[in-house]
């Protein structure tokens, strides 16, 4: 006979409100810094900025103590002063270009508005969905869903190349990056195929060099998620789509299984595509001619942009140039691609490393909701999306820090782009509601067989 104890945990939500309320202060303080910084001046929209992020604030406060109250306390905070953050450092490559070289840009005014929605849809998630359990039945429309979406810049009429890569889509003048909408709907599919299949592929195949391999017929899917990955690189020209993809997949089948071998499987799998596009690809192979060798004589022209933010980031020293005192409108596409330059140089050394502890912090808060949680679907939910946002801030500095070639991705929250943006604050809504179910009080078994932790839910 199980007997039953119930646990109490706290919600925490004063807690959050006040993490809400330091997140907007240092982002408007931000805002406010770079008028200061370029201008000598307030900005003349400093009180309409604070006034929107302070709305936004209560709204998400609202939200997650109507429909969520036991979320993580540290996860929307996280994700609003990343967000704040870099509409301040955007603001700043704005004010820098209108001074410098009199051409009048509104990326920041953009990314409020694409702020805006992507905290209303934020709200809507956790408004509509009451339980994360109900994505599973609709795993395979999710699976169909994200192969549409990935294959749309393909569509004649519909696709525009920019850079060397096919990954956009034009609507009416106006750009949409498919990708990072399939990147939701593709890890709710792999997570809801994935639990229902943990038994079979976690079964030992035959053992080389020391290490267990599946059995031979359980490569199918991971066969079929290389087949796409391989037509994102080939078709779309994108190496750092095609390893998010695919680097998702293998990942939550390590997870789903906990098998090592499924790791080692998928890094020799990607290798020759990789080796493939450094060699036949030109953008690719430039990428890889200016990660290794970008200040030669022959270089350095073809590697303008790399060498620019290598400047940038050489200029931001220990404590940076201070907001608003920086150059980033050097740097090619500093709003976008190159953001975490222009953030380390007018914030230096201390500033960048903040940012990447802040994100951290958030993928280690996804991990906690993970463990937490009861359920394997939850589980590996939770563990892809983490793993989305780590590996893409791992790509994108590393590329801009030379430790590898730059890809096509871009850095969640700060970076200027509406898809990006969008689709990272709806992943934002997905784990707090993921952590919700993680930390809310449930009756446990503490005696007799039933299961107690998400491996032996899972199993």
């Amino acid at each position: 006979m199980a007997t039953i104890v119930s646990y109490t945990a706290r919600p925490r939500r004063v807690t959050q409100a006040l993490l809400l309320a330091f997140a907007v202060g240092v982002g408007v303080t931000a805002y406010a810094l770079v008028g200061l910084g370029r201008f000598e001046e307030l900005p003349p929209d400093l009180m309409q900025v604070g006034i929107g992020a302070a709305v936004v604030a209560v709204l998400l406060q609202i939200a997650v103590m109507w429909r969520a109250p036991y979320a993580d306390p540290t996860i929307l905070p996280i994700v609003v002063l990343l967000n704040m953050i870099g509409i301040a450092v955007i603001a700043s490559i704005d004010s820098a270009k209108a001074l410098y070289t009199s051409t009048a840009t509104h990326v920041a005014d953009r990314q409020m508005i694409w702020t805006v929605l992507g905290a209303v849809l934020c709200i809507a998630v956790l408004v509509l969905l009451r339980d994360h359990r109900w994505l599973r039945r609709y795993t395979w429309i999710f699976a169909s869903l994200g192969a549409v979406l990935l294959l749309m810049p393909l569509v004649p009429g519909l696709g525009d190349e920019r850079n060397g890569s096919r990954i956009w889509i034009s609507i009416a003048g106006n750009s949409f990056q498919p990708a990072e909408l399939a990147k939701i709907a593709f890890a709710i599919f792999f997570a809801g195929y994935l639990v229902s299949r943990r038994d079979t592929l976690a079964l030992a195949g035959p053992k080389v060099l020391g290490i267990h391999l599946p059995r031979w017929s359980d490569f199918g899917p991971i066969l079929v998620a290389w087949g796409f990955a391989m037509a994102v690189l080939v078709f779309q020209t994108d190496l750092g789509t095609s390893l998010m993809f695919f680097g998702l997949f293998v990942v939550m089948l390590y997870v789903a299984t906990d098998r090592l071998s499924w790791l080692v499987i998928g890094a020799v799998m990607f290798l020759p595509p990789a080796v493939f596009a450094a060699t036949q690809m030109s953008h690719v192979r430039r990428r890889l001619t200016c990660w290794l060798d970008p200040l030669s004589r022959e270089n350095f022209d073809t590697c303008g942009q790399v060498n620019a933010g290598l400047f940038g980031l050489a200029n931001g020293g220990i404590t940076g140039a201070g907001l608003g005192d920086g150059r980033p409108n050097v740097v090619p596409h500093a709003e976008s691609d190159f953001i975490y330059t222009s953030l380390a140089e007018e914030l230096g050394l201390v500033g960048a490393f903040a940012v990447l502890l802040l994100y951290l912090l958030l993928v280690q808060r996804s991990l906690r909701a993970a463990v937490g949680i009861s359920d394997g679907f939850g589980t590996l939910l939770a563990g892809g999306l983490g793993f989305v946002i780590a590996l893409q801030v791992f790509v994108v500095v590393g590329g801009i820090t030379r430790v590898i070639p730059l890809t096509g991705l871009t850095l969640p929250f700060l970076a200027a782009g509406g898809s990006s943006l969008v689709c990272n604050w709806i992943i934002a809504g997905i784990l707090v509601r993921l952590s919700d179910a993680a930390r809310r009080p449930a009756a446990r078994h503490i005696a007799g067989t039933s299961p107690t932790t998400p491996a032996e839910v899972m199993a």
